[in-house]
């Protein structure tokens, strides 16, 4: 038993993690695309992981972990990029503001964040933009910084505690993945537009991972132990919204 438990933790988890950026959204990706709307699908799912994927590929330049995991991390930049893409295309008109069109943060001042921050809204309309250059430009603007630190400012991208801020910070940003769709179904009282699909490749990814993380003999840095077993409570908490809620017609509100 512990022989095929072996096998499977050593040869078969890295293929599975590595192949999970598409078992888990192509799905997702096709039902937008299908139905012509992403009603109901959380665009705060793509940035997580685009921004955590970015932030772990540049991670492994110091902390040089598990290969396998760098290849998933660089095969979801790839995914989630179409995501978002599909998603931009199929998403209802929004009312953004007329600014927001161009360039991320245009024409706002920190007076602007700080009066949205207090009125309960994102500062600066973030990611909530109406057309998609923005999004992509933003990205672009993340990558390209991490990209400057890391070829000519080798002081820094190369001492233990900026290496280890990349990791904590994206991984716990890749933890957070289920929460704005946990919201999302609560405030609607239904899951709608949110593939079961999803939930069930991220649940079976836990378990998986969880196994990779603590009984591989590969380098599994803690910040992934630790981050990994917050996502699996989060994503078992969205299950459990998929049983409470079903994807019954979403609740209508009204300003």
């Amino acid at each position: 038993m512990l022989g095929v438990l072996s096998v499977v933790v050593d040869y078969f988890a890295p293929v599975f993690l590595i192949l999970s950026p598409i078992t888990s959204y192509a799905d997702q990706i096709f039902s937008i695309h299908r139905k012509k709307t992403s009603d109901g699908f959380s665009l705060d799912i793509p940035l997580i992981m685009l921004v955590a994927s970015i932030l772990k590929v540049f991670y492994w330049f110091g902390a040089y972990y598990d290969k396998a995991l760098l290849a998933q991390a660089s095969l979801m930049i790839v995914v989630q990029s179409v995501l978002l893409k599909v998603a931009l295309d199929n998403r209802a008109p929004s009312g953004a503001r007329d600014g927001l069109q161009h360039t991320p943060f245009h024409g706002y001042s920190a007076e602007n964040g700080l009066k949205d921050l207090l009125s309960g809204r994102r500062p600066y309309d973030f990611w909530q933009w109406s057309s998609a250059k923005p999004y992509f430009q933003f990205l672009s603007y993340l990558a390209g910084g991490l990209l400057i630190v890391h070829v000519f400012l080798p002081f820094l991208s190369r001492s233990p505690a900026y290496i280890a801020l990349l990791g904590y910070v994206g991984l716990a940003v890749e933890a957070i993945l289920p929460i704005p769709q946990i919201v999302k179904n609560h405030q609607a009282r239904s899951c709608k537009g949110f593939r079961l699909s999803v939930i069930i490749n991220w649940l079976a990814g836990d378990a998986m991972k969880m196994s990779y993380f603590f009984l591989s003999k590969e380098f599994i840095p803690w910040p992934f132990r630790l981050c990994g077993i917050f996502q699996a409570f989060c994503d078992s908490y969205l299950g459990l919204q998929f049983y409470m809620y079903g994807r019954g017609p979403a609740v209508q509100t009204f300003p």
